[in-house]
């Protein structure tokens, strides 16, 4: 018997989740029962209320806004007490329409991925702004170049995941889990794939930020941090190479003068060249520091997997 369980993440959204809700699938085939969960994250008009209203299978309500980082993983833990074999995330601003919801299962029914993600196709949506759009593009490259595949829309948040992606996935990011998650996803070989979409007209501003440049700021933050715990050795490695470089310089330029003119008053570049040399080894003992602390990571996530696939597994 398959699960479904879509969670429809609100914010003071009482006049779009009815419409949200209303398009909502009743019938996947493949899948045996449909469940609607709402993330209530502090909001202080009617949501909760509304929610109810509309019959909505699971509702939890945070009394403060937790934002969704830390509300990705209550929802994510309440799913799997649910025993989901699925978890489909769709927004409460009605940005995505729900008929893609049967697409975005199919790859996992048919056991092709674990993580399924909407690509809207930002660099060419003409609802977005020439600014956003090249954002869009700039942030999907520099996430790209990380996880070594190409990634056409890296922060959209309209996802499917199967029970192993959910049990696999633990969020860090204090900003946003969707940039976290799927860098974790490449970095943990969980297979991904990515379903055409469209979008809905715009109904609100968003709230998880108040301008392009703080969402650009956070959003490198986030990709920086996530990226050093899963390649702490390559980042420090790069970060060496230039006080390497310098060092060798120093050292070649007082050998140059010692052989061809004179070494007297050039001793300081081998005092120089000592000292960047100093540095760079540091960084590189920094480096090994780094990485056997993320071997220690991955063995504590290996754990908590463990201990998570016997906590949720169906009796």
């Amino acid at each position: 018997m398959v699960k479904l369980i879509i969670q429809i993440p609100c914010k003071n959204e009482e006049a779009t989740l009815p419409l949200v809700v209303r398009e909502l699938p009743k019938h996947i085939d493949g899948i045996d029962s449909i469940e609607y969960q709402v993330i209530d994250d502090g909001s202080t008009d009617r949501t909760s209320q509304v929610a109810k209203e509309l019959w909505i299978h699971h509702i939890i309500r945070f009394k403060k806004n937790k934002w969704l980082w830390s509300a990705f993983r209550e929802w994510v833990n309440n799913a799997l007490k649910l025993w989901a074999d699925i978890l489909v995330n769709t927004d409460a601003d009605n940005q995505y329409p729900s008929r893609y919801i049967a697409d975005l299962v199919q790859p996992i029914l048919e056991h092709r991925a674990d993580m399924v993600i909407g690509n809207r196709n930002p660099t060419k949506e003409e609802k977005f702004s020439p600014l956003k759009r090249f954002f869009q593009r700039f942030g999907n490259k520099v996430v790209s170049n990380m996880v070594g595949e190409t990634l056409p829309d890296s922060v959209s948040g309209f996802r499917a995941y199967s029970k192993d992606a959910l049990i696999e996935l633990n969020v860090t990011s204090k900003f946003s889990y969707v940039i976290d998650t799927i860098i974790q996803a490449y970095k943990k070989w969980i297979h991904i794939e990515w379903v055409p979409i469209t979008t809905n007209p715009v109904t609100r501003e968003s709230r998880l930020f108040t301008s392009m440049w703080q969402h650009m700021k956070r959003s490198a933050s986030t990709i920086i941090r996530v990226y050093i715990m899963y390649e702490p050795f390559k980042i420090w490695l790069r970060a060496s190479v230039p006080f390497l470089l310098v060092g060798w310089i120093e050292i070649l330029r007082f050998v140059y003068y010692y052989f061809t003119v004179t070494w007297t008053g050039k001793i300081q570049s081998l005092i120089i060249s000592s000292l960047i040399m100093q540095v760079w080894f540091l960084l590189i003992i920094l480096g090994l520091i780094a990485d056997l602390t993320a071997k220690n990571r991955f063995l504590i996530e290996e754990n908590m997997k463990t201990l998570k696939e016997m906590k949720y597994e169906k009796k």
